[in-house]
């Protein structure tokens, strides 16, 4: 690929003054993937009916758009016992300006490689974590005329939901239209910095979230695993194969003849029998699937519309390889729907009062990115598996027309695993998925032959 020349970089403040002081976090903002969530977007050319300069346009309505969602110009701070908070001193966000004399065409099937590393916007962990800004965006002008940008937000800010909301408000403002939800700031609604309400009667816990995830047997840590070779391939299945796959799960013992299981229930529990099959478990192999759930409707009452931070939550389900293949597809799916069906309100409040009680959270953060080996792996035995399938991530329109192509930006880590809706929603949907070199090939071969 065509090098990038970076051009310019710039800092974007709020356009107005906003509200400064100490913006507690709560404890969901605290633990989990606490790095930066890259997206990537691919336009054509815009065409002639588009009068504006594009860096103008995209650097004043990210200026307007940051006056609503003013944490995000903020900047994160250590507290003591592995927490943090966020300081909301509106230092702005970053904004880079480059050129590459590469083409569009250049890309074949935009699959995150290496090369994307250059278009979107890097951040350096090394650097203290106050220096570091929580969104970051790169605009790249290829020489065919067509344009990438890439967003790359703080996770201990904010869920995939909140990210793209705000994108989404900044994409409305770029085209001269109102606000359409206004943020819900107020993390107090989580009990962000407060204690809880006491609980009517003691309640059960069982989040094995917060338990290790289990390491392959024979090994007492994951350090080998997490020094392999990967590599992230997508998979399309198209709406007949989502069909033949989901009637199969359905017509087994363990589905509820009422329901069915959801087409994440069914892929997940595929993609987990299939990784087991690739990477040659011994039956007794114990292996755990985290699964993302989005806790915003589970709530008691259910959190404001526009809640503005991080609402999921990851859960577990547990088995061992050799249940997982010996059964059929139905078993996989009826645990993945069990682990979901367990995240009530209640399971919620549990799981902050937990948190609230931990003498330290560094254990609950997934620091890879960090240069750590501590926090959760979600790699061999085991998958991480997260769904894109209800988010509103196409049709980003800044005024030149909506994006060809988006997708996630680079994930390199063993097992970590994103579903997403094919953009020409016809009703297949894609698997993106990093595993082991050493195990793709029969992993490809199962997801495909095991329909």
């Amino acid at each position: 690929m065509a090098p990038i020349i970076f051009r310019k970089s710039y800092t974007i403040v709020p356009a107005e003054p906003t509200w400064t002081g100490r913006f507690p976090l709560a404890e969901w903002d605290q633990v989990g993937t606490i790095t930066h969530i890259p997206t990537l977007y691919f336009y054509d050319k815009p065409s002639e009916s588009f009068q504006g300069n594009v860096v103008e346009t995209l650097k004043e309505s990210l200026s307007r758009v940051l006056v609503h969602f003013y944490p995000m110009a903020g900047r994160l701070r250590w507290l003591p016992r592995g927490r943090f908070e966020l300081n909301c001193n509106a230092e702005g966000v970053e904004f880079i300006e480059a050129e590459s004399e590469g083409k569009l065409s250049d890309f074949k099937d935009f699959s995150p490689t290496p090369e994307f590393e250059n278009l979107m916007p890097q951040v350096n962990y090394k650097n203290p974590i106050e220096t570091i800004p929580l969104f970051l965006a790169q605009l790249t002008k290829f020489k065919c005329g067509g344009l990438s940008l890439s967003v790359n937000v703080s996770h201990a800010i904010v869920d995939g939901q909140s990210a793209l909301h705000l994108i989404s408000e900044w994409g409305r403002l770029a085209r001269g239209e109102p606000l359409e939800t206004v943020p819900f700031l107020d993390r107090k609604i989580l009990w962000a910095g407060e204690p809880l309400p006491p609980f009517e009667s003691p309640p059960k816990f069982d989040h094995k979230e917060f338990d290790q995830p289990p390491f392959l047997i024979g090994e007492t840590d994951n350090v080998e695993e997490r020094k392999k070779k990967t590599i992230v391939v997508m998979l399309k299945l198209s709406k007949s194969q989502l069909e033949k796959l989901r009637s199969k799960a359905n017509a087994s013992k363990y589905a509820d003849p009422a329901k069915g299981f959801t087409r994440y229930e069914t892929v997940t529990g595929h993609v987990w029998r299939c990784a087991c099959k690739a990477r040659g478990h011994s039956p007794e192999q114990p292996t755990a699937l985290g699964i993302c759930i989005d806790t915003r409707s589970r709530m008691q009452p259910p959190l404001p519309r526009g809640y503005f931070g991080n609402a999921t939550l990851d859960v577990v389900a547990a088995s061992t390889s050799g249940e997982l293949i010996s059964n059929e597809l139905g078993f996989a799916a009826s645990l993945i729907s069990k682990a979901i069906k367990n995240v009530t309100n209640e399971y919620v409040m549990i799981g902050i009062e937990y948190l609230k009680n931990q003498e330290d959270l560094k254990k609950f953060q997934d620091l890879h990115a960090l240069g750590s080996a501590e926090g959760p792996f979600y790699g061999n035995p085991n998958l991480g598996l997260v769904s894109w399938l209800t988010l509103p991530m196409y049709g980003l329109d800044f005024g030149w027309g909506k994006e060809f192509y988006t997708g996630p930006g680079t994930h390199d880590f063993d097992g970590d695993s994103l579903i997403l809706p094919d953009q020409n929603e016809d009703g297949s949907v894609i698997l993106a998925t990093c595993l082991q070199v050493a195990h793709m090939e029969a992993f490809k071969k199962h997801f495909y032959d095991d329909i």
